[in-house]
């Protein structure tokens, strides 16, 4: 191939200021150029006896899914273009009508309709939100929603949201999938709708191309009828699946693809940054996605907290960035990570540099035995080829000390996040995407008592910080609050965050908006992509 141009965007997503440009409802077309945009992704969607409606809003809980979602089902808020505050999206205005941040009222445009032409209504709001409550999907999004306590509707038009308790980051969780619009005539209201279709007001409709029970493809299509505040640039995209970065990257080179977005390889970018070629760009974007290890507190081998509070004073994370994801990955100290308000570096502050003396320390005084034998367990399919590199090298680095006596196990996802709910697994690794850009979607779902994780970990301190955080309008004054959630994470280590990860998004040099196609979080905007030049 000829050689590359590299352009390193500014883009910082929600450490953006809001930028204007969102576009006016019902946006067409703007760029150059024919033919579909085809976009290409390692996000597997499939169907399992675990999860046999995967693109249901009420059951999807990926990364992956989620970027479908996004495109074919409105929302009544969504983030702005840069980040910031949510802003109306299906609705034509939501506030709080209390200061108790208790009662969440929002109004939905005029003349809102789904994608063949039925009038959305105040009545599809409320069924959609209850019906998701209602499934209560066991790995599912219904925790987003948990708080509301009634849903009550004026007309066609008017919705009010009766809380439980007071919560600040209602209107993130009302830009999130979950809570997305779906017509009643192809949602069920008490079970999952099978199959693979979705069906919404969002910017695109959609049809899939399926495989032995795998999506390989999805072909979206400008929606006539959308009304919202995107401005839809080009009419119709292509969604290619991949299996693996490899098979990706080997597309894009044919030119099969016009741009790489979740998730290149390690390698691949690193390549991309050393030898730029004529005619792709590489962008880098910060990123929001943390990993993390968790611990089931109740296992034996790890009930008491000197254990954990020991592999955090073993575990360098600078070497694992630097020697298993080179440039791609910075080392992470707090489950907050570094661009979210009030994150602070509360792991180093308590434990320093990686030290085995002090590790020693912290087991004899609790009168731990050693060598501390466990397993730690990591799936090896679900976020690249990279993790099982990386759990060798945290292997190594626990049984080098001479504290510890680790083995470790590999397993694909459709078994590994089910044992993990089980509690099969005293330690294993994981990831996190955001479900929206604030500190509480760090702290509350590995927290809180219907937690993520399916953890027995629990702190009363930490649970009243989240509900006191929850009652700030102003994020910022909820800071404190954070700080603290931080510094008591670190104490009792029920997980140990190790790195924050940084984004790269390869394109065709013709290809525009690409800056504004995928954001911190990971979540794909494909109406923002064009040909040609803005």
């Amino acid at each position: 191939m000829k050689r590359k141009t590299l352009v390193l965007s500014a883009v910082a997503g929600i450490l953006a200021p809001v930028l204007a440009g969102c576009g006016t409802a019902g946006g067409g077309t703007t760029g150059s150029g024919t033919g579909s945009v085809v976009v290409g992704t390692t996000d597997r969607i499939a169907a399992s006896a675990g999860a046999r409606a995967p693109l249901d809003p009420a059951v999807g809980y990926e990364a992956g899914v989620w970027n479908v979602l996004r495109q074919t089902v409105q929302t009544l808020m969504a983030t702005p273009r840069g980040g910031g505050p949510p802003v109306p999206e299906a609705a034509e205005s939501c506030a709080f009508t209390d200061r108790e941040s208790e009662s969440y009222r929002c109004r939905l445009r005029a003349g809102l309709t789904f994608a063949d032409g039925t009038p959305v209504t105040a009545d599809d709001v409320k069924y959609s939100l209850d019906r998701v409550r209602r499934i209560k999907s066991a790995n599912g999004p219904a925790a987003l929603l948990d708080n509301i306590d009634t849903v009550e509707t004026s007309g066609t038009r008017e919705v009010v949201f009766h809380l439980k308790t007071p919560d600040a980051t209602f209107p993130y969780k009302l830009a999130t999938p979950p809570a997305g619009i779906v017509p009643r005539d192809e949602y069920p209201a008490n079970s999952a709708r099978s199959g693979f279709q979705v069906d919404g007001s969002g910017p695109y409709t959609m049809k899939p191309e399926v495989k032995s029970g795998r999506v390989v493809k999805i072909s979206f299509t400008r929606n006539p009828h959308y009304r919202g505040s995107y401005e839809v640039r080009s009419g119709s995209v292509e969604l290619d699946l991949f299996p693996d970065a490899t098979a990706m990257g080997k597309a894009f080179d044919a030119e099969k693809i016009d741009m790489m977005a979740r998730t290149l390889s390690t390698g691949q970018a690193q390549r991309m940054l050393a030898k730029p070629e004529d005619g792709v760009r590489l962008t880098e974007m910060p990123g929001l996605a943390i990993s993390y290890l968790g611990f089931d507190t109740e296992e034996p081998a790890l009930r008491n907290k000197a254990v954990r509070q020991a592999i955090a004073q073993v575990v360098d994370r600078g070497r694992i960035a630097s020697e298993v994801y080179g440039t791609t990955v910075e080392p992470l100290y707090s489950l907050i990570p570094s661009g979210i308000t009030a994150h602070d570096n509360a792991f180093y502050s308590t434990y320093g540099e990686p030290s085995a003396a002090k590790a020693a320390t912290l087991l004899k005084k609790a009168g731990i035995r050693t060598p501390v034998r466990f397993t730690l367990h990591y799936t090896d399919d679900h976020y690249g080829r990279d993790t099982a590199t990386e759990f060798q090298a945290l292997k190594k680095q626990l049984n080098d000390t001479g504290l510890f006596d680790i083995t470790v196990e590999g397993a694909p996802w459709s078994r590994y996040r089910p044992a993990e709910l089980r509690g099969d697994y005293a330690a294993y690794g994981m990831g996190w995407f955001p479900d929206f850009p604030d500190p509480d979607n760090y702290t509350a779902p590995f927290l809180g008592p219907d937690n993520f994780l399916g953890s027995p970990y629990t702190s009363t301190e930490a649970r009243e910080l989240i509900a006191h955080s929850r009652r700030q309008a102003d994020r910022g004054a909820a800071a404190p609050a954070f700080e603290r959630l931080q510094d008591i994470v670190a104490r009792d280590v029920p997980v140990l965050p190790l790195w924050q990860g940084k984004q790269y998004v390869a394109s065709r040099e013709d290809l525009s908006g690409v800056e504004w196609a995928v954001d911190s979080g990971a979540d794909l905007h494909l109406w923002e992509l064009g040909r040609g030049t803005d």
